[in-house]
Order: structure tokens, then C-alpha cells, then sequence
């Protein structure tokens, strides 16, 4: 069982800057691809950020590059997202995914709970 534990959401004001967290087990990082979406209220899933297990790539939503940074941390099986310049349409439910690495960026065999992040204007 793959189980994806997210934390680091809240509120923020526009322009401010939250990290977010996943905490996988090792097996879990050697396996998958480790992946951000976001849903805003009323709206698609979005892809937001993907990073390869060797941590040499990472791959980007065009509506958060420049200001979203996906890492990861193999000694503690964590994956961050940092997230700078924010924007009130970056509001929105943020969980973490793990996709086979063959399989398309927007696709992920399991997925966390979410985080809740609000940018206020």
C-alpha cells in the first residue's frame, strides 16, 4: 500500500511563499515518479509539478514556472514544493501523487489526502 502524507499548507497573502510536504516510504521513492496536482473549487485537476526519481528532472505546470520549485529529499523520502509569488488563483486543494515513470506527467497511480492552500488578494 503506497500511502502519501502531505503538510505545509495555510493561508497566504498574495506575493508571500509556502513549502509544501510529502512524506513516501523509500520503496515508494524508488519506484515512482513523485508528482503535485491542484483543484480549485469548480475546476479540473490540474497537473502542477513532477520530479524523476533520480531527482535530475523536473517538469513544470506553464502556470507556476518560475515561481513553483518540486525537490526532493531521498534520506527522507520526502518531496517538497516550494512555492513563491503567489497568486490568488493558485488557490486551491494541493496533493501529492506517485506515477509509474513510463506513464504520462498528468497521470499517478496513487495520490495523497491534499493540502489546503488559500492565497489572499
Amino acid at each position: 500500500q503506497v500511502q502519501l502524507v502531505e503538510s505545509g499548507g495555510g493561508l497566504v497573502q498574495a506575493g508571500g511563499s509556502l513549502r509544501l510536504s510529502c512524506a513516501a516510504s523509500a520503496r515508494t521513492f524508488n519506484i515512482y515518479r513523485m508528482k503535485w496536482f491542484r483543484q480549485a473549487p469548480g475546476k479540473e485537476r490540474e497537473f502542477v509539478a513532477a520530479i524523476s526519481r533520480s531527482g535530475d528532472n523536473t517538469w513544470y505546470a506553464d502556470t507556476v514556472k518560475g515561481r513553483f520549485t518540486i525537490s526532493g529529499d531521498n534520506t527522507k523520502n520526502t518531496v517538497y514544493l516550494q512555492m513563491n509569488s503567489l497568486k490568488p488563483e493558485d488557490t486551491a486543494v494541493y496533493f501529492c501523487a506517485a506515477g509509474f515513470p513510463v506513464s504520462p506527467l498528468y497521470e499517478y497511480q496513487y495520490r495523497g489526502q491534499g493540502t489546503q492552500v488559500t492565497v489572499s488578494s
